[in-house]
């Protein structure tokens, strides 16, 4: 996988948290995502006339599973992150919870998509686990002030991102991502628009900082993290691209740290560098093409 490429989403989808911190001030989860999928969605409804090819033979089924995989990728997963960070759960914490995503991405890539996992590899995302334990332990001591049943919202949105991840990787005819990125963002403006107006939080606030936010959001975290996301998907496969989640929770505890002055010790550091050991150890481990052979009578395909 090229390094770039991989350190390009990590700042990408860490950035996404930071945002969603940026914004929580001064409006609420659904006002934010709102405004943040709304223009978006025009502005790549706008250029479907000039990416006509793209759409070609698109049939209802495939446009119906790109609507369930924006769904679960972005709706379902953002809400869940901005309802969290908005009651209180620190942008670390929540990247935190979202980085056990690659254990169970990769405990199903085997039964699902025939992409098994090898030893080095299970060695490499058990390490990863440690440095997410590590950031964890070290957030939980800070004192941050949420209620209990927001630190279990995120891993709703993580079940949610996984199921996107499977439900892509399954699909034998993948849509351009220009078609992809065009339905599920429009799908995410449709369903945060109507959230937004039937809780009569569609207002966006008048402050500076709230287009800040929602500017941050489009071109760092959508642009950004979600287009590279399915970008390293579909070239290095789930085992791999899921272990850069491990870097997701270090990375933005940093980033916090630095803009919002949450908590950020050596405890967190260490976590940082467990987490890049388990990123080195999974792409050496990868395994060969004989053990990546599918079973007898089944197809294998790479997402």
């Amino acid at each position: 996988m090229n390094v770039l490429l991989s350190a390009a989403l990590v700042v990408c989808w860490s950035s996404g948290f930071i945002g969603a911190k940026l914004g929580a001030g001064g409006a609420s989860a659904v006002t934010i995502l709102m405004w943040r999928f709304l223009p978006l969605a025009l502005l790549l409804i706008a250029t479907v006339p000039f990416t006509r090819a793209s759409w070609r033979g698109l049939s209802p089924r495939a446009l119906g599973r790109q609507v369930l995989i924006g769904l679960l990728s972005q709706s379902g997963y953002l809400l869940a992150v901005y309802v969290a960070i908005q009651h209180g759960v620190s942008s670390g914490t929540t990247a935190l919870i979202d980085g056990v995503q690659p254990l169970v991405a990769g405990a199903l890539a085997g039964p699902l998509l025939r992409q098994y996992v090898s030893r080095g590899q299970w060695l490499g995302l058990v390490l990863g686990l440690t440095g997410v334990v590590v950031v964890a332990a070290a957030d939980a001591g800070s004192g941050a002030d949420a209620p209990g049943w927001a630190y279990l919202v995120p891993f709703l949105g993580m079940f949610s991102l996984v199921a996107a991840t499977f439900l892509e990787g399954r699909t034998r005819a993948p849509a351009p991502p220009s078609v992809a990125l065009t339905v599920h963002c429009t799908v995410s403006a449709v369903v945060f628009s109507v959230l937004a107006l039937s809780g009569r939080a569609a207002q966006p606030p008048a402050e500076a900082s709230f287009w800040i936010a929602v500017t941050w959001l489009v071109v760092l975290s959508t642009f950004g993290g979600y287009g590279i996301y399915w970008l390293v998907l579909k070239r290095s496969g789930v085992a791999r691209v899921n272990t850069l989640m491990f870097l997701m929770a270090p990375v933005t505890a940093l980033w916090g740290a630095l803009m919002f002055r949450e908590p950020f010790g050596a405890q967190s550091a260490c976590g940082l560098v467990i987490g890049l050991a388990a990123v080195a150890v999974v792409h050496r481990g990868a395994p060969g093409t004989a053990r990546r052979r599918a079973p007898v009578g089944s197809s294998a395909r790479r997402p």
